[in-house]
């Protein structure tokens, strides 16, 4: 008697296992595949969905729904009128700041080169969800400042240029241009995809790994000096420098390793964003970070000499 019911034990563990691990699988709301994550659901801590691997290459991606982000007005939608032909020149400088704003710019960059998809991607820093939060309470400058105060900083630092006076044809452009992006957009409200990524910090960033990580994931682009990498056929360059007297300065704020790892998680390498782990965004910017580049136009030469580079983590 006593084996007949070992026996029936034995033969009914297979069920029970599978509808305990069934049970497990039930979640609620609506299904979705497996390592789908949602940037609401975003966990910085954990680098990659427990269900995915490395060698996948897949970390992290947004799973976007419709309306999910705003979606800036398209190119064809510029209106035909003197606000549009603002509008057209603002986007123009905006993706060719070195022909269009070359008098007040000091090194190869131009605005999309940090902001991408010509200011319409997001978690690089998109204009549609920049421009309604003007004017704004600024920590580099401890003062509320306008949009147009905003990209008079860009110049100087990102640029590492002049700033254009606030009545200057390029400012009142980039200003239209952000303003129909922005079309539609809800005044004074975080939109999901602003600014770029957030990030955790398990660790102390490493350098070194960092320059394994640079030569094996952004060389390619970038060269391996950092020095970008030119068109072979117009002036301009494809890929900007990432550092040397054509980057940005001190100042800027790519040139914060905080802020370089959040905008690389999310946007690189091109085309492969999500792809790096948090761990390895943060090394390959403290890589970046130390390598020389203009010097921060808010201090002068001696001040520039003795004191460490703003922007270490």
């Amino acid at each position: 008697m006593r084996n007949r019911v070992l026996m029936a034990a034995a033969a009914l563990l297979p069920l029970i296992a599978t509808t305990v691990f069934a049970a497990n699988d039930v979640v609620d709301g609506p299904v979705r595949d497996k390592g789908a994550v949602r940037p609401a659901e975003h966990q910085a801590r954990v680098s990659e969905p427990a269900t995915l691997t490395r060698d996948k290459a897949i970390r992290q991606i947004p799973q976007i729904n419709p309306g999910e982000y705003f979606i800036p007005p398209q190119i064809q939608d510029i209106p035909t009128s003197k606000y549009g032909e603002m509008v057209e020149l603002g986007r123009r400088i905006f993706t060719d700041t070195q022909h269009y704003a070359g008098r007040y710019v000091g090194n190869a960059l131009n605005c999309s080169s940090c902001h991408l998809q010509e200011g319409r991607k997001a978690y690089a820093s998109p204009m549609w969800a920049a421009y309604p939060m003007y004017p704004e309470f600024r920590n580099k400058t401890r003062s509320v400042i306008t949009f147009e105060e905003r990209v008079q900083d860009c110049f100087k630092y990102s640029m590492n240029g002049i700033a254009p006076t606030l009545d200057s044809p390029e400012i009142k452009a980039l200003s239209a241009y952000a303003h129909w992006l922005s079309k539609g957009a809800p005044i004074n409200t975080e939109l999901p995809g602003r600014g770029f990524a957030r990030l955790a910090k398990p660790r102390d960033p490493n350098s070194i790994n960092g320059e394994k990580l640079y030569k094996e994931n952004c060389a390619m682009c970038h060269g391996k000096d950092g020095q970008g990498q030119k068109f072979a056929k117009r002036d301009g360059y494809m890929f900007p420098p990432l550092w040397g007297g054509k980057s940005f300065n001190r100042a800027a704020g790519m040139s914060s390793i905080k802020d370089c790892a959040q905008f690389t998680k999310a946007n690189m390498p091109l085309g492969k964003g999500w792809t790096l782990t948090d761990m390895e965004a943060w090394d390959i910017c403290t890589y970046i970070w130390i390598q020389d580049r203009p010097s921060d136009p808010r201090f002068g030469w001696l001040m520039n000499i003795i004191m460490p580079p703003t922007g270490g983590n």
